[in-house]
């Protein structure tokens, strides 16, 4: 198993793991499959504004990533960081977003950052559990803050401070 910046050659598989996440779980508060260029954007922003996109690899296969980014755009906000992690679905339950999620925070540590915020779906007990895990704590339950499949979801807004 390899821990490694992400690469432009990477976003295709990464765009695979993101549309099966949206078709598989509320992990993503989308219905819609999205196109590798729109992958590939989000990609290059994070490139541009120097946060980082890692993947994991097994085998020399992509099989999960993760990365972490602008909270909010205001200037008061530069000190935050949320993060996302996904992983393939033949791969999920086997300690990779552990072994991502403890990534992040030494990256974010190394950043500089104070507060990282992970913002989960309420039945997505896993991730909550393992935030917790991590020093995370709930700090916004938002009741009906989407809906997907013509159902509202509820998100937890996990924290953790960093420094």
């Amino acid at each position: 198993m390899l821990i490694r910046d992400a690469v432009a050659t990477d976003i295709e598989t990464i765009t695979e793991i993101f549309n099966s996440v949206i078709d598989s779980s509320n992990s993503v508060y989308r219905e819609e499959r999205v196109p590798v260029s729109e992958r590939q954007a989000w990609f290059d922003d994070k490139k541009l504004h120097g946060y980082p996109v890692i993947v994991v690899e097994i085998d020399g296969a992509v099989v999960g990533y993760g990365g972490f980014g602008t909270f909010r755009a205001a200037q008061g906000y530069r000190l935050t960081v949320e993060h996302t992690i996904h992983i393939a679905k033949s791969h999920r339950r086997k300690g990779l977003g552990r072994i991502l999620l403890k990534r992040l925070i030494e990256l974010a540590e190394e950043g500089g950052y104070h507060l990282m915020i992970g913002a989960i779906d309420s039945e997505n007990t896993g991730s909550i559990k393992l935030h917790h895990e991590f020093g995370f704590r709930e700090c916004a339950r938002i009741t009906d803050a989407a809906k997907k499949h013509g159902e509202f979801l509820t998100l937890v807004l996990m924290e953790k401070i960093i420094n």
